[in-house]
């Protein structure tokens, strides 16, 4: 169990990340790789790794290296997940934060991993900051992220900003409190304090720092949150990874002509996570047609849905935003 304090200051200051967090989606996702949780979400991610594992190329090094710095079910350093500062995290930035963390806190991190069973494999080089160890971490993480993370960082991206837009619904409609319920049953909010199902029992004082909830796809049932309680308060949570609709086609597309549906999709965009209710009165048409011209746009990987209590709330999906902003 995982107690986050908050004070009033730190409600005021609780924001949410814009887009996920490619070092944590690497981090994640070892974990993943090296248990079978999850079994059904991340299927076809795991077949398209074990092919990647089996071929013995670059990504099977890149893994089995970071594995060693990630091991499941452990402690893992947190200077492999800087902070985000302004503006969507890019992989470019956040590894060169890595590489930039002070040969201090190297060696205590990772003597901190050693004396949890791990067995870093640049050792005492990397724990000296030696220029060798640190070039080969900072390939590590490109390689891995680009074999086993970019082929699927649009279903990252859609499974994030799904969860993005309810997160901002709730806000809008309820505030802070709102948002922070929203996070229901994986953490629990009973002012001033946000209970979080975890592994084992820690307090974390925010003591008006406020906390930054990243959303992640390869994060799973439990949030994560920083070892160390002095760094900028995160919480990552995983999202819904059921595929809210199958991969567009040529014929679904082709359906998807006519000006009903593409008043619909636009409103999906333009409002913040909107009912079936809300998109019919913006478009001006009946809830039936509205429901069955969502149920098309669905069918076409446009729009996204998920149910919310008595209400079905929509969301554009990436795709269905570059067909807006191509139009």
């Amino acid at each position: 169990m995982l107690r986050i304090h908050f004070t009033g200051d730190d409600l005021a200051n609780v924001r949410l990340a814009r887009n996920p967090d490619p070092l944590w989606e690497i981090v994640c996702s070892l974990c993943r790789l090296q248990a079978r949780e999850g079994a059904l979400a991340f299927a076809p991610w795991r077949r398209m790794a074990g092919g990647l594992l089996r071929q013995g190329r670059g990504g099977r090094g890149a893994a089995s290296a970071l594995a060693s710095l990630v091991p499941r079910a452990s402690y893992f350093p947190d200077f492999l997940t800087p902070p985000v500062e302004g503006g969507p995290p890019e992989l470019r930035v956040g590894i060169d934060r890595v590489l930039a963390t002070p040969r201090r806190r190297l060696r205590h991190e990772l003597s901190l991993l050693s004396a949890g069973g791990g067995r870093p494999w640049a050792g005492a080089e990397l724990a000296r900051g030696d220029r060798a160890a640190l070039t080969a971490l900072g390939g590590n993480l490109r390689t891995y992220h680009r074999e086993f993370i970019a082929p699927v960082w649009d279903r990252i991206d859609a499974a994030t900003a799904t969860d993005r837009a309810l997160r901002t619904r709730a806000l809008a409609d309820g505030g802070t409190r709102a948002l922070l319920d929203s996070l229901r049953p994986m953490a629990v909010w009973a002012p001033p304090v946000l209970t979080v199902d975890y592994p084992v029992r820690r307090d974390l004082h925010l003591r008006g720092r406020g906390l930054l909830l990243i959303p992640s796809y390869f994060c799973w049932r439990r949030p994560i949150a920083l070892a160390d309680t002095q760094l900028r308060p995160v919480l990552i949570y995983p999202v819904n990874k059921t595929p809210s609709a199958p991969a567009a086609s040529p014929s679904s597309l082709a359906r998807l002509l006519g000006p009903t549906r593409a008043a619909l999709l636009y409103e999906t965009a333009a409002l913040t996570c909107p009912t079936t209710s809300e998109l019919a009165h913006a478009t001006g048409v009946s809830l039936p047609s509205a429901s069955q011209q969502l149920a098309v746009l669905r069918e076409g990987g446009l729009v996204a849905s998920r149910r919310d209590g008595k209400r079905i709330l929509h969301t554009a999906t990436p795709l269905g935003l570059r067909l807006l902003d191509g139009c």
